[in-house]
């Protein structure tokens, strides 16, 4: 899951960015406005965590040029602006949640993951494919009933696929899903967890669609 932090303070966002990389998040963060606007357009996320108080453009003015250009991606406030005026004026604007400056680390987590369960249409944690089940809460795998040992990055790959089963990822699309922004990335990487998956789940759980990329075989 690859998330976009925009937070102008650097204790508060360093802290983040490395709780949430460490709770299995893929992360980019930038602190202003502007280049919150720049990071929408270039890539695509699965929810943004913004910050009120910013330079250049304030996060109310992100969030309601978010929402007037018609893009849906799951947004939650996260300020120290903890006033019920600015808490209703945020969900009214178009946030799907609003969490209130100091934070637990854990907490955060698991409403960004609610909030993109919500997008998706699902009210649960797991995600289940045929015989392959994930637990986007506590990183947890089975298959055909039997504990699945995954790597985060292995997780990240499945949890991007099983969560568009049907659809077909792209080798770019898998790397934008796996790693954020600074994070060196090497030429074959999606191939070789790929490979490593087929491994595990046998070879022809996951399809390659050549020229086009990856995709889940039909449960």
């Amino acid at each position: 899951m690859r998330l976009l932090l925009v937070e102008d303070d650097r204790m508060v966002g360093d802290a983040v960015s490395r709780g949430l990389r460490q709770d299995g998040f893929s992360l980019d963060w930038v602190m202003d406005g502007r280049a919150a606007d720049a990071a929408i357009a270039a890539e695509r996320y699965d929810c943004v965590l913004l910050d009120l108080g910013l330079p250049n453009k304030d996060g109310m003015q992100v969030l309601k040029g978010l929402r007037a250009r018609k893009n849906d991606v799951p947004v939650v406030m996260v300020t120290a602006r903890d006033a019920v005026t600015d808490r209703i004026a945020g969900l009214d604007s178009g946030a799907d949640d609003y969490v209130v400056k100091p934070f637990e680390l854990d907490e955060l987590a698991a409403r960004v993951r609610a909030v993109v369960r919500r997008r998706e249409g699902r009210a649960q944690s797991e995600i289940r494919h045929g015989p392959l089940t994930l637990n986007t809460a506590t990183r947890e795998a089975s298959f055909r009933e039997q504990p699945l040992s995954l790597s985060p990055r292995e997780f990240a790959v499945l949890e991007a696929l099983a969560s568009r089963a049907g659809a077909i990822l792209s080798r770019a699309q898998l790397e934008g899903r796996i790693y954020g922004w600074g994070e060196e990335i090497e030429s074959n990487a999606v191939e070789v967890f790929i490979h490593s998956l087929r491994k595990k789940l046998g070879p022809e759980f996951i399809r390659t669609v050549r020229g086009v990329g990856y995709m889940l075989a039909r449960s």
